[in-house]
């Protein structure tokens, strides 16, 4: 199936991924897997805003609980609930806890924080989100056929980008969004994080990489927003996965994952890098 086909479903954009990649007899087995996935991102999500425990490296560990328990200035509790949930889960990750990766460990957070945190904040059950989680795990799927879904590939572009795309999929399926809005949606998250480098500092999955799961998880929101509102994608959407695709093979090794350019390679990067080696 290609985004083309699934912006064409008749119905929900999620009964179409499940129709066409799910035999009639296994998809009560699949929708029970889906519903034990979804809680264990939301177990992450409690552990990791309880938690100030540090990482490894001592980089991150108390982003989450401490966003989560100051006031917010802003007084916007969805924003503040999206990005507390993605950090919870990255930290549990980087305390070598039990993530689901979404698709990957180092983008795992961007999705529960955006579907999780939506059905939270506007009291959907867990019951809703499973649907939405199916459609996620479709659009994952699809933009895998294009491009291997890794920072080594086509740097964070071709690993927080999918992510984005399916939380905003997800997000605007589970606010009565049409197949056509949900595949918008994830086009237009996935094209503004084009040429995203992964840079993480010292080769571990902590710095950026907490901080940006908080930050593309607010991203796929506001594509579900727009979707929602009737705004598309003025590429079309399996046009903007070949792109994605295109900018991130055009990347130089420094900037794939490698630990040798960006932040990681400012003298603070290099300074940790060194003092893990040791």
């Amino acid at each position: 199936m290609t985004l083309y086909e699934l912006m064409a479903a008749p119905g929900r954009a999620s009964e179409a991924v499940l129709n066409d990649t799910t035999p009639p007899e296994e998809q009560s087995a699949l929708l029970t897997t889906m519903r034990g996935r979804l809680g264990e991102m939301r177990s992450a999500v409690r552990r990791g805003l309880e938690s100030d425990a540090p990482s490894r490296t001592g980089m991150v560990g108390w982003n989450a609980k401490t966003l989560w328990e100051r006031p917010d200035p802003l007084g916007a509790p969805l924003l503040k609930r999206v990005q507390a949930y993605a950090m919870a889960v990255n930290e549990e990750n980087a305390r070598m806890g039990r993530i689901v990766a979404a698709p990957t460990a180092g983008s795992a957070g961007t999705l529960p924080g955006a579907l999780i945190g939506v059905g939270d904040e506007l009291g959907f059950t867990d019951d809703a989100l499973v649907m939405p989680l199916v459609l996620a795990a479709g659009i994952g799927d699809i933009i895998s056929q294009t491009m291997f879904i890794a920072g080594a590939s086509g740097g964070c572009g071709a690993e927080i980008g999918p992510s984005a795309a399916m939380a905003a999929a997800a997000v605007c399926e589970l606010l009565g969004g049409s197949a056509r809005q949900a595949v918008h949606a994830a086009a237009m998250a996935l094209m503004n994080t084009i040429g995203l480098v992964c840079d993480p500092v010292g080769g571990f999955v902590e710095v950026p990489c907490v901080s940006r799961n908080a930050f593309y998880s607010v991203h796929a929101v506001a594509a579900a927003q727009l979707a929602l509102a009737g705004l598309e994608s003025f590429i079309p959407p399996d046009e903007v996965v070949s792109a994605m695709a295109s900018v991130g093979r055009l990347l130089p090794p420094e900037l794939r994952e490698t630990g040798e350019g960006g932040l990681a390679d400012t003298p603070t990067g290099r300074r940790i890098a060194l003092q893990m080696a040791k």
